[in-house]
């Protein structure tokens, strides 16, 4: 016998803002999390109760199946998709709860989902349901149609690529802001020397537009040229482009919304910080991402 309605529903809600979690990691689009989910509840209200002796595993698994399948032919669109790109920002106010999806999760901040979504569509499964979600690589094997040790193998390609690619770890906030406050300081006022100075000597830009809007096109990499990238923006759009900023969290870090001006798409900016100084810098104006984002004030 199934149980009533309202009781499922409850049961599945006690799940839902972990299971659009595991979405947004998987596919890096909000939308795309929760149409898994929902369609998850769909295929909860068919199903046998009988046959799931966990509720939690259960939903997981099928969420990270439909996950999977929008993973792969996502792979393929991203063949030519033009210039770096980036997960859909998750923005939310400074003054305000991240929410329950970012809270305390240090391994959605931008710096990190970006080398994760660099990862093939089999590798990031892995990763993500083993490291982040306790998934048994049985399991893991099981969604993925292959063998546990293939799946094994899955998951230890891909924590190879994360540690190698050392995204940089979250810093505290205070860090954050002094780091940014001194990064647009410096833009503002065109100091180019004093911009690299403050910048990592690694620092790089990714800029994401999908060809929709105008950003760099390829990672901009060292602090040279990514001071000389912010100050041409200062120089061919003016300071208004820093003036009429809002600063946010995105993804649980210190950014800044710009709400664009006649020359300039809407855009959400973020930085990662290593060492105290600015290290990755993170310039979404793809519209396609911004659908969640409000930007009038």
């Amino acid at each position: 016998m199934k149980p009533d309605t309202s009781t499922l529903a409850a049961d599945f809600d006690r799940h839902r803002s972990r299971l659009i979690g595991l979405g947004y990691r998987l596919t890096g689009r909000l939308a795309d999390a929760e149409d898994a989910v929902q369609d998850a509840w769909l295929r909860l209200t068919d199903a046998d109760p009988a046959e799931i002796r966990d509720l939690g595993s259960w939903l997981t698994t099928v969420v990270s199946r439909l996950c999977l399948d929008k993973m792969r032919s996502a792979a393929v669109r991203r063949e030519s998709y033009v210039g770096p790109w980036l997960p859909e920002p998750l923005v939310s106010s400074v003054d305000s709860d991240p929410g329950d999806i970012v809270a305390g999760q240090d391994d959605l901040r931008m710096a990190a989902m970006r080398v994760l979504h660099e990862l093939p569509p089999d590798q990031r499964l892995a990763l993500v349901l083993h490291d982040g979600f306790d998934v048994p690589f049985a399991e893991i094997a099981e969604v993925l149609g292959c063998s546990v040790p293939s799946a094994r193998q899955h998951a230890s390609r891909a924590r190879k690529v994360m540690n190698e690619a050392a995204p940089p770890e979250r810093a505290p906030l205070p860090e954050q802001q002094r780091a940014l406050e001194d990064f647009l300081t410096a833009v503002a006022a065109k100091d180019l020397a004093a911009l690299t100075r403050l910048l990592n000597p690694t620092a790089a830009v990714y800029g994401d537009s999908g060809g929709k809007a105008r950003t760099a096109r390829r990672p901009v990499v060292g602090a040279e040229k990514v001071a000389r990238f912010a100050v041409g923006l200062i120089e061919r759009y003016g300071t208004e482009l820093v003036g009429s900023v809002r600063p946010v969290l995105v993804n649980g870090d210190l950014g800044l919304l710009f709400p664009g001006t006649p020359e300039t798409a809407p855009r959400v900016f973020s930085l990662a910080v290593r060492d105290g100084r600015p290290a990755e810098l993170f310039d979404i104006v793809n519209p396609d991402k911004l659908t969640h984002v409000e930007f009038k004030w």
